[in-house]
């Protein structure tokens, strides 16, 4: 297997852990199951088109953002890995989005803004960025990783980084439109097994960045 292939595999397994689909299809349905089919595909198109574009504008300008804040990449991957590790470890404890929350902040929006068509509209517009582009989809978590792997590649990094991101966000599309059908078919106890387990990965990546961060750190000061 080639030294890009496998990158590609870890760049995936990566993202996919983070982002878990099935458990934020979940939250996609809790949020927008109620509506129709052609407003649940608008706001999936939305949502991840603002998720893609974050991440793409992150991928790109990382090392930038490196040499405006003086950050170095060791840096990056010590708190990104903290916060990977985080995630994860309330992932695996079944602490998984904030579905209950979420959908309770956007029935309090409804109620206040009303139920006309002009305020559906908003709803609509406000659903797809948060909760779900942001955080659910293109959280602390998600960044940091699409930062990690991407300046630490060069080209090649951003390029991959992106590429496999797309990928993922057309899964999750997929995911989102067809999740009546998900849901039923894995069942709750289902989402909770996939969302420990991803979890786990989650842990696994993040102490594994934190790792090679302070290792780095050390052999440069040493």
């Amino acid at each position: 297997m080639s030294d890009l292939t496998t990158q590609m595999i870890t760049v995936f397994l990566g993202f996919f852990a983070i982002m878990n689909p099935i458990a934020n299809t979940a939250a996609f349905a809790g949020l927008v199951g109620e509506r129709s089919k052609a407003e649940q595909i608008k706001i999936a198109t939305k949502a991840l088109l603002i998720t893609f574009f974050v991440i793409l504008c992150f991928s790109v300008l990382g090392k930038a953002i490196f040499h405006l804040f003086g950050i170095t990449i060791d840096a990056l991957r010590i708190t990104g890995g903290i916060l990977v590790f985080i995630v994860g470890y309330h992932m695996l404890n079944g602490h998984g989005s904030n579905l209950h929350s979420a959908k309770g902040a956007e029935t309090g929006d409804r109620a206040e803004t009303g139920t006309g068509a002009g305020a559906e509209e908003d709803d609509e517009s406000d659903v797809a960025v948060s909760p779900l582009a942001v955080p659910l989809l293109a959280g602390p978590g998600t960044i940091a990783t699409a930062m990690n792997y991407s300046a630490a590649g060069g080209m090649t990094g951003i390029l991959t980084t992106v590429s496999v991101f797309a990928l993922l966000c057309l899964i999750t599309f997929i995911c989102f439109i067809f999740s009546s059908n998900i849901l039923s078919f894995i069942g709750k106890s289902g989402v909770h097994i996939v969302t420990r387990l991803m979890g786990l990965i989650l842990a696994v990546i993040g102490t594994q960045i934190l790792i090679i961060g302070i290792t780095n750190l050390v052999s440069k000061m040493s």
